[in-house]
């Protein structure tokens, strides 16, 4: 059997832009929503997908060229 090997997962340039996308449009609606004091399950969602794309823009290299 072959062990997963980590260093298989790369982002491509497309896909880190549209992870930093997304990361910026949930952290946006986050600061919305908090300000408006709205529901805290939009909190923590708008949240976790926020820390989830830029954790992973951190920790996951891109491919080069």
């Amino acid at each position: 059997m072959d062990p997963l090997n980590l260093s298989d997962f790369m982002l491509t340039p497309v896909t880190a832009t549209l992870i930093f996308t997304a990361a910026c449009l949930a952290g946006y609606a986050y600061r919305r929503t908090w300000k408006n004091e709205g529901p805290r399950w939009k909190l923590w969602a708008y949240g976790v997908i926020a820390a989830f794309g830029l954790l992973t823009l951190s920790f996951v290299p891109m491919v080069n060229g």
